[in-house]
């Protein structure tokens, strides 16, 4: 009898089983597929980043839970494994196809690109898809690319395509602007994410209809975790959270031409070897990233000693002559003064921004008050707030700084008129002129092992930067 009374009695304190969103929370860990990519994750100056990557820690943060990343050889190995249950999430800028809704389960989109034929630029442009049977046409095994090939096919018989399996679409633009192939595919943000950096690649036309990106997710009777992730992506876009994290990446990248582009690549060869060591010793003196001040004396004087505006801004750091007083500076004509002193500027620009803007957004701030000073930063700023946008966030503020041009506007505000369009060129320019050269000044190949490659280990979320409002 009493054993039998002990029996009920285990049985009613018998835990119910746990479902997948209970699990990740009681172990504290999310498991995510993901591959190495400047439009998902990757190492970066500051550290790991990339949109996926930033998205993930958002998440992760909303169930206080650690992250661990995992890197699969290749793009079909993530599709292999979250298929079979071996991670929580796959987060690896995947299309959503007909096809793979059969085999896994997708999140709500969060971005949508087109595929994109690419071609090396010393070739005619092709004029239709088949061109590519007058040259090397590779992508990538097991991608959507081929599954819109395949589509393609039926309408065009004579197409042929060879399929890659050692790299990534990235792997393949690289060998496209050696020119080791003629032709590949890309998805329309991939490219226009790294099209500044290769120069031998040309955006021939779209041959697909738009897609959609999202998260993919094992398919199974428990919708635990599906859910938490649906509930998620419909806060961030009610919230403009996911606006500004695609601004973060994406705002500037078209802000350089072609031309521009070229130049600068010439000016980094010819002419920033100059003053190369005289940045690395100021960012070092002020605890900067040498590769942002030299973005900025770029943007500033082309690297010119002997640089002077119509306004009488001299210098490679363009100084004026109060700002030049004011940091200590008497000869702005000295590489090393007016480096030194445009360095202490910005650090002073830095200082006086509010604490509770975290960054990036406060080194876009520095930076505009850097080009079109404080006051004016803040004019804008409180048009901000009173447009009901968010007057800490750099996406909501550099839409009102051109407002500072329109009398209607600029009468309201303390400081009156302002030439507010040339702040958001100026910040958007150094951002890209600082991407290109963390790009040229780092090792780039996408073949070979690199830091860019590393995968971090499992961290807490309050011990990262996006634990303060960081969109």
């Amino acid at each position: 009898m009493s054993l039998f009374f002990a029996v009920l009695v285990s049985g009613c304190h018998s835990s119910p089983p746990q479902n997948k969103l209970h699990r990740i929370k009681n172990e504290g860990i999310l498991r995510v597929l993901t591959r190495v990519d400047p439009t998902t994750y990757y190492k970066s100056p500051e550290g790991f980043s990339g949109m996926e990557y930033d998205l993930v820690q958002l998440f992760a943060k909303r169930l206080d839970v650690k992250v661990e990343f995992i890197t699969p050889n290749t793009f079909d190995d993530i599709l292999r494994q979250i298929v079979r249950d071996k991670a929580d999430i796959a987060a690896a800028g995947i299309t959503i196809t007909e096809q793979r809704k059969k085999n896994m389960r997708f999140a709500p989109s969060y971005q949508e690109v087109t595929e994109q034929l690419l071609y090396h630029a010393t070739n005619s442009p092709p004029k239709e898809l088949s061109d590519v049977n007058n040259g090397i046409f590779e992508v990538v095994k097991n991608t959507s690319h081929v599954e819109t090939l395949n589509s393609l096919k039926i309408e065009t018989p004579e197409l042929n395509w060879l399929t890659n399996e050692e790299v990534d679409t990235n792997g393949l633009i690289y060998l496209l602007n050696a020119g080791l192939i003629d032709y590949t595919l890309s998805d329309s943000n991939q490219i226009e994410l790294i099209h500044r950096y290769y120069p031998n690649v040309e955006v021939a036309f779209d041959i697909s209809e738009p897609q959609q990106l999202a998260w993919a997710l094992n398919i199974s009777d428990d919708s635990s975790l599906y859910n938490e992730v649906k509930e998620f992506f419909v806060e961030i876009k009610k919230n403009h959270t996911l606006d500004r994290l695609i601004d973060r990446y994406y705002g500037h990248i078209n802000r350089l031409g072609d031309f521009e582009n070229c130049k600068f690549r010439e000016h980094i060869k010819s002419r920033l070897p100059k003053f190369q060591t005289l940045f690395e010793e100021a960012a070092q003196k002020h605890q900067l990233d040498w590769r942002m001040l030299a973005a900025i004396g770029y943007q500033e004087s082309h690297w010119q000693t002997e640089a002077i505006s119509a306004t009488g801004v001299r210098g490679l750091m363009q100084l004026t002559q109060d700002t030049a007083e004011e940091v200590g500076v008497e000869n702005r004509n000295n590489a090393r003064q007016s480096i030194m002193g445009g360095t202490q500027y910005f650090k002073d620009s830095i200082a006086q921004i509010s604490d509770q803007i975290p960054e990036p957004d406060r080194t876009w701030f520095a930076l505009a008050a850097y080009n079109v000073g404080l006051g004016h930063l803040e004019d804008a700023r409180i048009l901000t707030k009173q447009q009901r946008g968010n007057p800490d966030k750099w996406l909501d503020v550099k839409k009102r700084l051109p407002l500072l041009r329109q009398e209607r506007w600029y009468k309201k505000t303390r400081l009156g008129f302002a030439r507010g369009d040339e702040p958001v060129t100026y910040v958007e320019k150094i951002r890209s002129y600082y991407d290109l050269i963390v790009w040229l000044t780092d090792v780039n190949n996408p073949l070979k092992e690199n830091a860019m490659q590393e995968r971090p280990e499992p961290v807490e979320n309050k011990a990262l930067a996006i634990d303060s409002p960081l969109f």
